[in-house]
């Protein structure tokens, strides 16, 4: 019997009839196997429909690419990771049009571009928009703390990039700079985590606002700590592959964890 957080008198997809009220959504207690089940639901979608899931994995890495390629063109070599890093907290609005396609797969719906594409955006409006200029604040912050750890730990003298390469991974300075600036990398991205994990397919697939959606993702983050945690770390990892091949694993680890994003969606929230 699933236990229920947060439970509210109407159904879930209907908004409260009060006015000034949002909608409230119960969200069901889940477990680490219910994340395997969706990793393999989300496996299974991308064989239903590869190519379109490998639509949407090249234009993520292509977009990966060019900014690797802008910080070395602009001479700021050392940004390139934190921009990397950043751009990994757009991922599950990169992911919308798995999202689409797996709501088609599960109704029996057909795919075409024009209705995947086209459905994305008249389903979510400018709430997604809205999603992704939160997530562009954040990556500001997350830059800004970047730069701030740079300069501390080595001044206006911006070393080479092998230099700088062989003094993080030579020296206890370096190892200091390496743990300080992936430590508070790690908490900006828990606290991205928390208001995306479920946010984005859940105003694909509803009507809801983009608050009530962040603040739905919080409490079914707070709700299921383990298997969400034991979640993040899949997408850390998954993503670290991604940017180890120069991003050529997107193609297939991208749309996977979009589709199994969804699933996990499905799962939590009733």
């Amino acid at each position: 019997m699933a236990v229920v957080v947060g439970a509210g008198p109407r159904p879930a997809n209907q908004q409260a009839v009060d006015a000034g009220r949002a909608p409230q959504f119960e969200i069901r207690k889940i477990e680490v196997a219910d994340v395997i089940d969706c990793i393999t639901r989300g496996v299974q979608d991308f064989g239903r429909a590869p190519r379109y899931g490998m639509f949407f994995g090249a234009f993520y890495a292509i977009g990966g690419l060019i900014i690797v390629w802008a910080a070395f063109a602009a001479d700021y070599p050392y940004l390139a990771y934190p921009f990397i890093m950043g751009f990994a907290l757009f991922a599950p609005l990169g992911a919308a049009g798995t999202y689409e396609i797996s709501r088609r797969l599960e109704g029996g719906e057909p795919l075409f571009w024009s209705a995947i594409l086209g459905s994305v955006w008249s389903r979510t409006g400018k709430e997604l928009g809205w999603l992704a200029l939160v997530s562009l604040f954040t990556l500001i912050i997350w830059l800004d703390v970047a730069v701030f750890v740079f300069l501390a730990f080595y001044g206006v003298d911006i070393p080479s990039f092998p230099q700088m390469f062989a003094s993080i991974f030579t020296s206890a300075y370096g190892m200091a700079f390496l743990l300080v600036g992936n430590g508070l990398g790690a908490i900006i991205a828990l606290f991205v985590f928390s208001i995306t994990a479920i946010a984005p397919p859940l105003v694909v697939d509803r009507e809801v606002d983009f608050v009530t959606a962040m603040t739905t993702s919080v409490r079914a983050v707070l709700a299921n700590p383990r298997p969400m945690l034991r979640w993040a770390i899949v997408i850390g990892a998954a993503l670290a592959i991604s940017f180890a091949t120069l991003f050529v694993a997107l193609l297939v680890i991208f749309p996977v964890l979009g589709h199994a994003t969804w699933h996990l969606y499905r799962r939590v929230i009733i």
